[in-house]
């Protein structure tokens, strides 16, 4: 393949170098294909007239067709009713000679050219004939009867002894009808003669024996392959129908239009077709004499043409030419030289003048694209693209100097909060004005002329501080944070606004500018989720964010393959101490991880969705463990939790009712826990679905009482049983009389509204016994238990009561099923 020769062809140095050049031979190309263009349009446009004109022709020559067998039919009814008129052969016929009758039969059916020649009676049957097989005349006579009998003579095409023949049927009077005469003459070469001088067309007739045969030519004008290939189509009755003006048949390479007519009335027997043709490529083919006259025509213009061409190139080329010199001049940065051809006023002219006004224009464009390359045009701050090349900058400038290695470089990095909602509700103007003041704001904390502030883009801002160590970065960020303490001022709007700072150093963090930017980026996004002002990098950001993600693929198998443990937590009655429930938690216990807490894997099942399946296990093992504690006398009420996502699903109530049946539990065995904020949510849907889960007899429970943003009005038509104060109040209550007033409160409250309280967090006997003086209910905290494996939840709890034998004397009356 490599030896093989190119099949481009070389073009010569002065073609590619000269656009006149190029530009006489694209004129002389463009007028040759506008030639080749019109000749085709002028050949298509006729052949598309001769082509739509065909049908048309065909149809004349069907109608020159019928004429000339219709004058024959004429001659032969004449010669026919002469024959009837002799008065000799009228003699014959009423003495029933009939070998007299025979004789003249034949021998005027010899003078006018018939061969076929009969005599009927009056009713049609035959008496006497001479040429073909009687039966077929015999029966030739009886398909003619009723023609002749309603209009006093007949005529048809009827094929007798293979052979088209044209037939009369004349009656003999004398003066009353006392016979008739059929006459037949078959069809020859002069009627495709005749078709040829007065139509130019062809004609061929096809016959066949019978319905089903093939069809044979048995006249034409074509040559004889021709007319086999012809009868070899498909000249069914459909086939006639579905072309009735025009047939395409192709025949050697060459297109021909057919028409086609049937000369013999019935279809089912021996028939005659007609095929009127001619040549398609021939119709539609131009005439030579205009072939020659486009080609001399085009030849001619294509000299004209290049004569005119040569003319105008010179004058377009020589003027290009000198504005091509100045064109390098400028790419060269020379823009004092002058411009030549100011004062031509064609095009050329203007050319030259935005040349010139290119001339001195491209200067100041070229320092406002370097600004744009390199600023931020909304703050004025240096842009992500400067800011990333100083941050490499300074890093190679610190590797330069020869104490390099004791020198840091910090960026700090910088995500405004809430500023989609600023944009959101004050519109995208103010939101620019946002971001100016910004810029100015942290511009106004540098003090020193080394460092940059910058723009990265949307609402993230950056610093660099070129010599600076990390506490003076985490300095210089606390004072960013200061900053932002005091609210902006944007025209009659008062914004407050914070931000999650992030700091990177080099060489501790990162080893170049890219990786250094992202660790700087990767601690503000850590800032911002933790919320504890501004953090310095660190490796455990990047490993916990990757750690998340694969603890949140591997739930979605945890609970195929068992992994999903499940815990009790003991609650006791404040005024016995007696163990009446317990709350079911989730524990994964990771095949490697080992036992993953939940608040590694709960919250993102949350945003997932996948909560849904945790809380279907969760009720399902709390439905298992419940019948085991019952079995062994402990028929506690088990408290699950239920998640926002919980409350919004509609089919819940339904999902648990089917566990309910198919473990055979009763709903009293549960208490569902729900928290403020997930009834806040959508408080209309999240109603609807507790009133159907109490509609069921499930106890209810609002957890974290106190924390949330629940309204007494809702709380007042919500179908609750309990009230669980949450456990930042109980633990402080010892210490701070500002919670032990909300937990006396909250008792208060729910005993007034005729509910239940549990107080969770309690962690030691002062709180139990603070809590039994305010008449809470129930209670539960490390105090009485950790949240427990499910197995020892009974050994626990015998443990308890043989320790507190005095409190757990009352036993509980065991739940009824459904």
């Amino acid at each position: 393949m490599k030896n093989m020769p190119s099949l481009t062809l070389p073009m010569p140095a002065w073609f590619r170098a000269s656009i006149g050049a190029r530009i006489i031979a694209f004129s002389l190309a463009l007028l040759f294909l506008i030639q080749i263009a019109s000749f085709s349009a002028i050949r298509a446009s006729l052949g598309q007239h001769a082509r739509s004109a065909l049908p048309a022709q065909l149809l004349t020559g069907e109608r020159v067709l019928l004429s000339l067998l219709d004058q024959n039919a004429q001659k032969l009814s004449e010669g026919a009713r002469l024959l009837a008129a002799d008065y000799g052969f009228r003699s014959a016929v009423q003495s029933n000679d009939a070998e007299t009758i025979a004789s003249v039969l034949g021998n005027h059916g010899a003078r006018i050219g018939a061969s076929e020649a009969a005599l009927l009676g009056t009713d049609f049957t035959l008496r006497a004939a001479s040429g073909s097989d009687t039966r077929e005349l015999a029966a030739l006579a009886a398909r003619l009867a009723p023609q002749a009998a309603r209009g006093g003579a007949a005529s048809e095409i009827a094929l007798l002894g293979g052979t088209p023949h044209q037939v009369v049927l004349v009656p003999m009077k004398a003066p009353i009808v006392v016979g008739w005469v059929l006459m037949g003459f078959p069809i020859d070469t002069q009627l495709t003669t005749d078709m040829r001088a007065l139509s130019a067309l062809n004609v061929t007739l096809l016959a066949r024996s019978a319905a089903g045969a093939p069809w044979t030519p048995v006249l034409t004008s074509l040559p004889s392959a021709m007319a086999d290939d012809f009868a070899h189509q498909p000249w069914s009755v459909a086939s006639i129908e579905a072309d009735p003006v025009m047939r395409a048949v192709s025949f050697d390479q060459e297109q021909y239009g057919v028409h086609v007519k049937r000369l013999t009335p019935d279809a089912a027997g021996p028939a005659v077709l007609a095929l009127v043709s001619l040549s398609i490529d021939d119709a539609v083919r131009p005439p030579r004499d205009l072939q020659i006259g486009l080609a001399l025509i085009t030849g001619l213009g294509l000299i004209v043409f290049l004569i005119g061409a040569i003319v105008a190139t010179r004058r377009v080329t020589t003027p290009l030419r000198a504005l091509s010199t100045a064109a390098d001049r400028l790419g060269s940065g020379d823009y004092g030289a002058p411009i030549h051809g100011l004062e031509r006023h064609d095009e050329m002219g203007h050319l030259a003048r935005a040349f010139n006004q290119m001339r001195i224009s491209v200067g100041e464009k070229q320092e406002q694209i370097l600004k744009l390359a390199y600023w931020d045009a909304l703050t004025g701050l240096p842009n992500r693209v400067q800011f990333r090349d100083a941050v490499r900058d300074a890093i190679a400038a610190a590797q330069a100097r020869p104490d390099g290695g004791h020198t840091t470089i910090a960026v700090i990095m910088l995500d405004l909060d809430r500023f989609k909602h600023v944009n959101d509700v004050l519109g995208y103007r103010v939101g620019d004005l946002l971001l100016g003041r910004v810029g100015e704001r942290l511009s106004q904390q540098m003090v020193r002329g080394g460092d940059l502030v910058a723009r990265l883009g949307g609402d993230e801002f950056a610093v660099l501080l070129r010599n600076g160590d990390a506490s003076l970065a985490e300095s210089v960020a606390a004072r960013i944070g200061a900053a932002f303490d005091a609210p902006l001022t944007l025209e009659e709007h008062t914004v407050d606004m914070g931000a999650g700072i992030g700091i990177a150093c080099w060489p501790q963090h990162a080893a170049d500018a890219d990786v250094l930017l992202s660790r700087a980026e990767v601690a503000m996004y850590a800032a911002k989720r933790r919320t504890q002002g501004p953090l310095m990098y660190d490796a455990s950001f990047d490993a916990a964010s990757a750690q998340t993600l694969s603890l949140l693929t591997e739930l979605r198998q945890a609970v195929e393959r068992g992994e999903l443990r499940l815990y009790l937590q003991p609650k006791l009655s404040l005024d016995s101490g007696k163990v009446s429930g317990a709350e079911a938690l989730v524990r994964w216990a990771h095949p490697t991880r080992g036992l993953v807490p939940p608040m590694e894997f709960v919250p993102f099942a949350e945003q997932t969705g996948f909560i849904r399946t945790l809380t279907m296990w969760v009720f399902e093992e709390a439905a298992r463990h419940w019948l085991a504690l019952h079995a062994e006398g402990l028929p506690l009420t088990l408290s699950v939790n239920l998640s926002t996502r919980d409350l919004l699903d509609p089919d819940l109530p339904q999902k648990f009712d089917a566990l309910l049946v198919k473990h055979r539990v009763p709903a009293e065995a549960y208490c569902l826990e729900i928290t403020e904020s997930a009834i806040m949510d959508d408080p209309a849907r999240a109603l609807a679905t507790l009133n159907k889960l109490s509609g069921l007899g499930f106890k209810l429970s609002i957890d974290d009482f106190g924390t949330g943003y629940s309204s007494l009005a809702y709380l007042k038509r919500l179908p609750v049983d309990e009230l669980k104060i949450d456990k930042s109040f109980v633990m402080s209550m010892e210490k701070d009389l500002d919670d032990a007033k909300i937990v006396r409160s909250t008792i208060d409250l729910a005993h007034n509204l005729g509910l239940t309280v549990v107080a969770e967090g309690v962690e030691n006997v002062k709180a139990w016994d603070m809590l039994r003086e305010l008449e809470c209910d129930e209670a539960q905290g490390y105090h009485m238990g950790k949240p427990m494996p499910a197995a020892e939840f009974i050994v626990w709890s015998a443990a308890w009561m043989a320790k507190h034998p005095g409190l757990a004397a009352a036993a509980t009356s065991p739940l009824m099923f459904h």
